[in-house]
C-alpha cells in the first residue's frame, strides 16, 4: 500500500497537462442535454459513495498492517539482538545457500588456497572478535541516497549507537498514523533511549474534491525533543562575530548559535500549515520528509539486512532503470508519430 498516494502525488504531475482538462470537462458537461446531465450527476453521487467505500477498505488495510506488525515483531527483535551482539546465532541459523553460480562453481583448489591465505592473515594480525554487526544501521544510512543526503560527518559517531528502528501503527479507534522509533544504546551525546517521529495520515475523501481520493496520504508529522548533553548538540553550531560600536568605535566579539545541517533535524520537522498556506521551500521540505518517513516504513525497516548488503539497492536501481526505459520508449513513440505526420505532409497542397 502506498501511503503517499492521493493529492500529494497529483500535485507533482505536469501542471501543463492539467490546466486544460477541467475546462474541457466542464465544457463537455455544459453541452449535454439537461436530462443527460441530470443522469451524469447521479453517476457522480455514486462515484462519491465508491470513494467512501474505498476509504473504509484502506482503514481495514491499516488494521491488517497493525495485526501483522505484531507477527513480524519477534523476528525484528531477534534481528536487533544479533545486530547488537546480545545473542549469537546458532550454526543452523547461520546456514545460507548462495544463489550466485560463481560461488557454487568455485574449484576446490581455489577454496583451499583462499583458506591458506586467510590462515596466514589471522596469524599475522591479532584476532578480532567484533560484537554483533558493527555499524549496521550507519552502513544503511550511508548506502541509501535518500538518507545519505541528510547525513553529515558529525552525525556518524552518534548513529554508531543506533540499535534498532521500529514502526508502530496507531491503535484501533485512534486517528490513522504510524510512528518511527529510533532506539539508541547509552551514549555521550543525548539522554534519550528512543527518538520518535509520528506521521499523521488521512484516509477519507476531501469533501471539496472527493474524486481526487486515491488512498491514504501523510498530512503532517511530529518529531520529539532531543535531550542533548551540554556541548553535544549537532543541530546547532556556535559562530563568532565582531561588532563595532557606532559611537565609540570599539570592537567586541560575540558568539551565537545558528542552525547546523544534521540528520537529527529530522526530529524537528517543518509543521504543516492548518490553512494549507505554505511557501514553496517549506512545501518541498515537508513533501521530502513525508517521502523519507514512508521509505523508512515500507522499505528500510522491513528489509534492513538487504540494504546493509546492498542487494535491495540493486533491486531499487533495476526498478528505476525499467521506469526510465519505459519513458524512453514513450518518447521514441511520440517522435515516431511526429515523423509519420511529417511524412504525410504534401508540399503541393
Amino acid at each position: 500500500m502506498d501511503a503517499n498516494k492521493g493529492k500529494g502525488e497529483q500535485g507533482m504531475q505536469n501542471p501543463g497537462g492539467q490546466m486544460d482538462r477541467p475546462v474541457s470537462f466542464h465544457f463537455l458537461e455544459s453541452m449535454l442535454p439537461k436530462v443527460v446531465k441530470r443522469r451524469v450527476h447521479a453517476l457522480k453521487r455514486l462515484q462519491v459513495q465508491c470513494a467512501n467505500i474505498e476509504a473504509k477498505f484502506y482503514e481495514e488495510v491499516h488494521e491488517l498492517e497493525r495485526k501483522y506488525a505484531a507477527l513480524y515483531q519477534p523476528l525484528f527483535e531477534k534481528r536487533r539482538d544479533i545486530v547488537t551482539g546480545t545473542v549469537e546465532p546458532t550454526d543452523e541459523e547461520c546456514e545460507w545457500h548462495s544463489d550466485r553460480e560463481e560461488e557454487e562453481e568455485l574449484a576446490e583448489e581455489v577454496k583451499e588456497k583462499a583458506a591458506i591465505e586467510d590462515a596466514k592473515k589471522e596469524e599475522a594480525t591479532p584476532e578480532e572478535d567484533p560484537k554483533g554487526i558493527p555499524e549496521f544501521w550507519l552502513t544503511i544510512f550511508k548506502s541509501v541516497d535518500m538518507l545519505s543526503d541528510m547525513l553529515q560527518e558529525h552525525d556518524e559517531p552518534i548513529l554508531k549507537h543506533l540499535k534498532d528502528i521500529q514502526v508502530k501503527f496507531s491503535e484501533p479507534g485512534q486517528p490513522m498514523s504510524f510512528t518511527l522509533e529510533f532506539h539508541f544504546e547509552p551514549n555521550g551525546y543525548f539522554n534519550n533511549a528512543v527518538l520518535t517521529k509520528v506521521y499523521k495520515m488521512k484516509s477519507e475523501p476531501d469533501a471539496s474534491d472527493p474524486f481526487s481520493f486515491e488512498g491514504p496520504e501523510i498530512i503532517d508529522c511530529e518529531g520529539c525533543q532531543i535531550d542533548w548533553h551540554k556541548g553535544k548538540d549537532v543541530t546547532v553550531k556556535t559562530i563568532k562575530k565582531k561588532q563595532k560600536h557606532k559611537g565609540r568605535g570599539t570592537v567586541r566579539t560575540v558568539t551565537k548559535q545558528v542552525p547546523n545541517d544534521s540528520f537529527f533535524n529530522f526530529f524537528n520537522p517543518v509543521k504543516a500549515s492548518p490553512d494549507g498556506e505554505m511557501d514553496e521551500d517549506s512545501e518541498f521540505t515537508l513533501a521530502t520528509d513525508f517521502e523519507i518517513g514512508h521509505f523508512f516504513r515500507e522499505r528500510i525497516v522491513p528489509r534492513a539486512v538487504l540494504y546493509f548488503t546492498g542487494e535491495a539497492l540493486e533491486d531499487d536501481e533495476s526498478f528505476e532503470e525499467e521506469e526510465l526505459e519505459e519513458g524512453d520508449e514513450e518518447e521514441q513513440d511520440e517522435e515516431g508519430d511526429d515523423d509519420d505526420d511529417e511524412g504525410d505532409f504534401d508540399p503541393k497542397a
